[in-house]
């Protein structure tokens, strides 16, 4: 089993990457602040545990035999994305862009993120599950922690953006999830 450092170095590399869910809370510290976009945490926490546990207890060995399945997820998540960027690219201007980010959505959108998969196929231990729960607390730290980070980032340098051309800020991330969900769906279908 490797260390405790690699796999959070190796977690939070992955989770301080730019992704759907990473967008969704930047957005909405953007909207928010940071002080009332800390609940979604919740439900980012909450959708890669739930992820992450039944990968790698229950369902390891039969999604790594079936490759379908988890090419099914990716298209799921594209598919997902593309709504979350149609959602946000068609909001009314006078809707504050923090209302249109909840907590059901970082939620779902943390369930369909490819993360989830790669942290509970790749990098979390294969071993019973007595002997990972020192990763899965440590995953649940780093997921705070990037969370704040993308929370703050998006407080500190959206929000600047934000006051000057609210439509230009709205239109860039909905834009960028609408790659994110293009770039998901060419991998399912060997595209990219």
């Amino acid at each position: 089993m490797y260390s405790y450092s690699v796999f959070a170095l190796a977690v939070l590399a992955l989770l301080l990457t730019p992704g759907p869910t990473n967008t969704l809370l930047a957005l909405s510290g953007a909207g928010r602040g940071v002080r009332a976009s800390l609940p979604l945490m919740i439900g980012e926490i909450t959708g890669y545990l739930l992820v992450i546990l039944a990968v790698a207890v229950l369902f390891s060995e039969f999604l790594k035999t079936h490759a379908g399945l988890a090419q099914a997820i990716k298209l799921c998540a594209a598919i997902w994305v593309a709504f979350l960027a149609a959602r946000l690219w068609t909001l009314p201007s006078s809707t504050p862009i923090g209302e249109a980010i909840t907590l059901r959505r970082v939620f779902v959108t943390t369930c369909l993120n490819p993360k989830a998969l790669i942290v509970g196929l790749v990098l979390l231990p294969q071993a019973p599950l007595a002997e990972i729960w020192p990763h899965i607390l440590l995953f649940s730290v780093l997921v705070g922690f990037a969370a704040l980070v993308w929370l703050s980032a998006g407080a500190l340098l959206i929000r600047h953006a934000g006051q000057s051309s609210p439509r230009l800020v709205r239109g860039t991330a909905s834009g960028f999830l609408l790659v994110l969900s293009l770039g998901l769906a060419g991998n399912v279908f060997g595209i990219l």
